[in-house]
């Protein structure tokens, strides 16, 4: 080859995409379809605006509305699949709209539903893109006539505009979407924790303290007949009754201190979880290293977290010890249970007290996170959000300090 054919190689643009690759036939056949699809839904959400919105003043207007609205999210989830199909698009379906049940009836299902942004940006999608859409449709289809140098170009510049236009008016705002579908779970999780506590609590009155104090009045009026014909069993029956008062007494105590211990709103978390390490059947080591308390509801769900791990420790874990730390890192209350006991729990399945303490820390925003590999023991770290304490509140700091029960 001579140098002059050499420079002339040198000198040629690199080779053209292939007109009839499979890429470009999926975006001209997307581009072809743009005119069709964009005429139907021109026509339904132009037509569903103007009859839902004109007998807006009638009984059938708003639901008429909303049901429109709900085709409109059929509509771009049609879309969301063609171009998923056709452009490659990877666009995640938006959250399910729930129905009249689980929204609480009709007409909260028609208030969200009237203010779905899903549908309401599928609609404004249809009606920007009939233009759109015939010029498209034009293009790909005479382009093949007059454009066949550059046509691979063209469709592709083509084919990232209807990209954009889906992910823009077609995508889900994904952190506000997630956030929406956590937190309906979320108040289902405190709903449900409420619920079961109020049973709880319910169930300890009735079978504890209320059957104590009913057996202890009928114990008094016994001895109260006795008390003239014979003082002596009447004096036995009022000792019985003292008893009686002590153990009643000592159980109000105790479910007065699973609802909330007057140690943690009067000193804080030190002193609490100090005393719930006092009552657990294996020494353990409290360490508590907070500048200040936190929020009255962190603070509180904190306590009851470490309570229920310790229970764990004392009924399940066969631990010689234990250990709680607690010390704030940022924005985040950090929480760390540990034994040296058999291991092996697991945080998942159905009825699981971990399960549930998971539960409840991922309804404020909290982590939890279980380690517990066979015969090494169990280490159960928690992340709560920190909040500040109110001023009306106790405001003394909790100064870092180490306790340990023996």
């Amino acid at each position: 080859m001579t140098a002059t054919n050499q420079a002339l190689d040198g000198d040629r643009p690199p080779p053209v995409r292939p007109v009839f690759s499979v890429e470009t036939c999926k975006e001209i056949c997307h581009l072809l379809s743009d005119l069709p699809m964009s005429i139907i839904g021109f026509v339904y959400t132009l037509f569903m605006i103007s009859v839902g919105l004109g007998l807006s003043v009638t009984v059938v207007g708003l639901p008429l509305l909303a049901c429109g609205l709900w085709g409109s999210r059929q509509l771009g989830r049609f879309e969301r699949g063609r171009a998923r199909l056709l452009l490659g698009v990877g666009v995640e379906e938006p959250t399910p709209l729930p129905g009249p049940q689980r929204a609480g009836g009709f007409l909260a299902w028609l208030w969200a539903s009237l203010r779905d942004p899903v549908a309401w940006r599928s609609a404004l999608y249809e009606l920007v893109r009939l233009p759109w859409g015939l010029l498209a449709f034009t293009v790909a289809l005479v382009g093949p006539i007059v454009l066949w140098p550059v046509l691979p170009y063209v469709v592709r510049a083509l084919a990232n505009v209807d990209r954009a236009l889906v992910r823009g008016l077609l995508s889900p705002s994904d952190a506000l979407e997630r956030r929406i579908a956590e937190l309906e779970s979320d108040r289902g999780v405190v709903v449900d924790t409420a619920a079961a506590d109020l049973r709880r609590i319910e169930r300890d009155l009735h079978d504890g303290a209320q059957a104590r104090l009913v057996a202890l009045a009928m114990g008094l009026g016994l001895a109260k007949e006795k008390l003239l014909e014979d003082p002596e069993a009447a004096a036995a029956m009022v000792d019985e009754a003292h008893g009686e008062v002590k153990l009643a007494l000592q159980e109000l105590r105790d479910l007065a201190r699973g609802i909330h211990p007057a140690v943690l709103t009067d000193r804080g978390l030190d002193a609490a979880l100090s005393s719930v390490a006092s009552r657990c059947a294996v020494p353990v080591r409290v360490q508590v290293d907070l500048p200040a308390r936190p929020a009255e509801a962190i603070e509180g769900i904190a306590y009851f977290t470490v309570s229920e791990l310790l229970q764990n420790v004392s009924k399940h874990a066969g631990a010689r010890s234990a250990a709680v730390e607690v010390w704030r890192s940022g924005d985040r209350l950090l929480l760390r249970v540990s034994d040296d006991g058999r291991g092996g729990a697991k945080a998942s399945g159905a009825g699981s007290g971990l399960a549930g303490l998971m539960e409840r820390l991922d309804a404020v925003d909290g982590v939890f996170v279980v380690e517990s590999p066979e015969g090494a023991g169990t280490t159960v770290t928690a992340e709560l959000p920190w909040r500040d304490r109110t001023p009306a509140g106790p405001a003394a700091p909790t100064a870092a300090r180490s306790v340990r029960r023996s």
